[in-house]
């Protein structure tokens, strides 16, 4: 069980500071989502992420995104249970960036890459069912 200083610690929706005190804006938009829990324990350049109703499919292609930044020393997930609808999600950042940017960025880049991915496979699609009209 958490202890009350870690209770005190983990952000909330709407909160807007991170363990430092320092603001962040990417933290109180993570936070926004109900879905995104960050796990006690949490410091700028550490922290574990729980997100509800999330599997492989977004943990590995999460971790991939976040790995690629040079600025993160280490991404990982883990699913706790398969009968449980959870994904954790574990980010370590190299000094000069937080978990909260990372986790921001990475997001941001695999939502732009499904987007990218979303439009070749529509132009193609088109492409095909004008050769089969021919």
């Amino acid at each position: 069980m958490p202890s009350r200083t870690e209770e005190a610690n983990t952000p909330t929706p709407g909160d807007n500071t991170t363990s430092n005190g320092h603001g962040n804006s990417n933290l109180q938009r993570l936070s926004s989502d109900s879905r995104i829990k960050v796990l006690p324990g949490y410091r700028d350049d550490a922290a574990s992420f729980e997100f509800l109703h999330e599997d492989h499919t977004v943990g590995n292609a999460l971790r991939y995104i976040i790995m690629k930044n040079p600025e993160v020393e280490f991404c990982g997930y883990s699913i706790p249970h398969p009968a449980e609808p959870k994904m954790n999600l574990r980010i370590q950042t190299y000094e000069g960036t937080t978990v909260w940017d990372a986790l921001a960025k990475g997001l941001d880049d695999l939502l732009d890459l499904c987007s990218v991915v979303e439009e070749k496979f529509i132009t193609a699609r088109e492409e095909f069912m004008e050769r089969m009209q021919e």
